[in-house]
C-alpha cells in the first residue's frame, strides 16, 4: 500500500505563477481605474420609438402590460411563457425595492435607430440593453413595443 503524504506540496513554480497573475490583474485594474478606461460601448444612437409601460403581475402567472400614456392594456404575457421578460422585470423591480420605490412609475421601452432595444427604469436610472441577450429574447420586447397600436414617436 502506498504511503500517503502528510504534507502535500504544490510546485513552487505554480505558486509563483498564480501570485504573478493575481498581481498583474490588480495592476491592470488599477491602471484602468486611474486612467478612466471604459470598455467599448455602442455609439450613441437616436431613439425612434419609445413607449412607457406598466407591468402588472396576475395571480394566475400572467403579466399584463399597460400603456402608461392612456392606461390601455396592450399586451399579455401568458402564464408559463416568456421567462426572459419575467427575469428582466424581476431584476428591475428588485432594484426599485432597494430604492424604496413602488410600482407606480412606468418603465421605458425604446427602439434605437441602429435597431437596438433597451428597457429603462427612469425612477432608478437602471438601463438594460436587450440585444445582448440574443435576438429571440429581444424580439419578445419588440412585440410588446409594437402591440396594440403604434408606439409614440421618440422625442
Amino acid at each position: 500500500m502506498p504511503a500517503v503524504a502528510e504534507n502535500p506540496k504544490l510546485p513552487r513554480g505554480f505558486i509563483m505563477a498564480a501570485c504573478g497573475m493575481a498581481v498583474l490583474a490588480l495592476v491592470m485594474a488599477s491602471i484602468a481605474r486611474l486612467t478612466g478606461y471604459q470598455p467599448d460601448r455602442p455609439p450613441p444612437s437616436t431613439a425612434v420609438e419609445v413607449r412607457d409601460l406598466r407591468f402588472l403581475d396576475q395571480p394566475d402567472g400572467a403579466v399584463l402590460v399597460y400603456d402608461a400614456a392612456d392606461g390601455r392594456l396592450t399586451y399579455t404575457v401568458q402564464p408559463g411563457t416568456n421567462g426572459f421578460v419575467r427575469g428582466v422585470l424581476r431584476g428591475l423591480v428588485r432594484d426599485r425595492r432597494a430604492y424604496h420605490i413602488d410600482s407606480g412609475p412606468p418603465f421605458r421601452l425604446t427602439r434605437w435607430a441602429d435597431g437596438r432595444l433597451s428597457l429603462d427604469d427612469p425612477s432608478t436610472g437602471h438601463h438594460v440593453d436587450l440585444e445582448v441577450f440574443g435576438q429571440t429574447n429581444a424580439q419578445t420586447f419588440a412585440d410588446i413595443l409594437t402591440a396594440s397600436g403604434r408606439p409614440k414617436e421618440a422625442t
